[in-house]
């Protein structure tokens, strides 16, 4: 069988840990056998071969990619390419490129309180089975998302910080495809410190169903 190819792309605010979060990506899917580029050159995300990727996971906050450049990222999506990501990486990636905002399906807006302790409520899907709902400290993610994602795992904000959203239910952690393309997101994350137990296995599990 092939060997399945990983390009894992990191950027943008030191306070997320990106080298240290894409490292732990890799790790994770060389221990499933994928080959795997990890680099902080954005360019490669639309170089003329991303396609042969099955797999692309930008750990990057903000940042920017030529059009033309961006057009064949996200033809490669299209096309089968998974896309997957997690915090940062997709909710704030390229927050100026319309085509990546439609294919990664949500934004970052806001995070009320900080570093709060928040409950994931874990769902029944299968890709999650057997992992529980949990606490977790960190920044508890206010999303704009779409709503053809399929929510696996949700939180609810209690209002202490901004009472107007008080008892709204978030997603944590979804699917979706764009066209052949199989998206995954988790909002956990928050540094590469926080990727361990549950959140290190949501992640492991989003990557491999994402993967072409």
């Amino acid at each position: 069988m092939t060997q399945k190819r990983a390009l894992v792309v990191w950027g943008g605010m030191e306070l997320h840990t990106p080298e240290r979060s894409a490292n732990v990506v890799r790790d994770l899917l060389e221990a499933e056998d994928f080959a795997v580029t990890v680099t902080d050159d954005y360019e490669t995300l639309g170089a003329e071969d991303i396609g042969s990727n099955d797999l692309v996971v930008p750990v990057i906050t903000d940042g920017v990619l030529a059009a033309e450049r961006m057009a064949r990222l996200i033809e490669a999506i299209r096309a089968g390419t998974g896309l997957a990501g997690f915090h940062m990486g997709m909710a704030t990636s390229f927050r100026s490129s319309v085509p990546f905002r439609y294919a990664a399906s949500c934004y970052w807006v806001q995070h009320p309180g900080n570093i709060i302790t928040y409950r994931v409520d874990v769902g029944d899907h299968e890709l999650l089975a057997g992992i529980g709902s949990f606490e977790h400290t960190s920044e508890q993610y206010y999303l704009n998302y779409d709503p053809a994602v399929d929510v696996l795992a949700t939180t609810r904000f209690s209002g202490e910080f901004h009472p107007w959203r008080k008892d709204v239910v978030m997603p944590v952690v979804f699917t979706t495809m764009h066209d052949r393309g199989r998206v995954f997101y988790s909002s956990l994350g928050h540094t590469a410190d926080e990727l361990v137990g549950p959140v290190r296995e949501i992640l492991r599990r989003g990557l491999l169903w994402a993967a072409r």
